[in-house]
């Protein structure tokens, strides 16, 4: 298959523990909270976060998530690298964050939110085997689904829907949800919002 030379060739793969360390960094040099409270606020062990910001570690989509909240900034704030005028992500590439869960889960972000935005845009992919169950997010946060492939039970904990490619959902990110693979090779692309 041919490069379009149109398209700046792909980017190398960015080390998502340099891009955690750099983010959270930044983003608690900007609230001006310690260590500790921080590491309070997300309910993580302060060792923990002293290791993802020197780089060290394995961070998961929860912890990520946590420390997201408790620094009041979007999840983005904490993998993106920096931005450019075009960004090209292809198949395969970009940040990827595993879930701590589920193991079978990765969320890759597509697009960070602009200044003054709040949303994020993900490519997600599951597995069969432990479903993604996620707590609450921020309040007025929202979650949209778009099912590209495979099939899942995905939406509230408490009342899923299943999902087959072409399907979109939309529902309360501020509530617990579930993502649970049904078919192997499933994707999706996830666009999380908060009012």
């Amino acid at each position: 298959m041919d490069e379009d030379p149109t398209l700046p060739p792909p980017s190398p793969q960015p080390d998502i523990r340099t891009l955690v360390a750099t983010g959270l960094r930044a983003a608690r040099a900007r609230s001006g909270l310690s260590l500790s409270e921080v590491a309070r606020r997300a309910g993580v062990a302060k060792s923990t976060l002293s290791a993802l910001e020197q780089a060290q570690g394995n961070p998961g989509v929860e912890t990520l998530w946590a420390l997201s909240d408790a620094l009041g900034v979007p999840f983005s704030a904490l993998v993106d690298p920096p931005p450019s005028p075009v960004r090209l992500i292809r198949a395969g590439e970009g940040p990827r964050v595993p879930s701590g869960d589920a193991t079978s889960y990765t969320a890759t972000l597509l697009a960070a939110c602009p200044p003054g935005a709040r949303r994020d845009v993900y490519l997600v992919t599951v597995e069969p085997g432990t479903p993604r169950r996620s707590a609450p997010h921020a309040a007025g946060t929202q979650e949209h689904v778009v099912l590209s492939s495979g099939r899942a039970l995905v939406g509230p904990s408490d009342s899923p829907v299943e999902l087959a490619p072409g399907d979109y959902l939309a529902y309360p990110g501020d509530e617990a949800h579930v993502f649970d693979a049904l078919e192997a090779g499933t994707t999706a692309v996830l666009l999380s919002e908060r009012g």
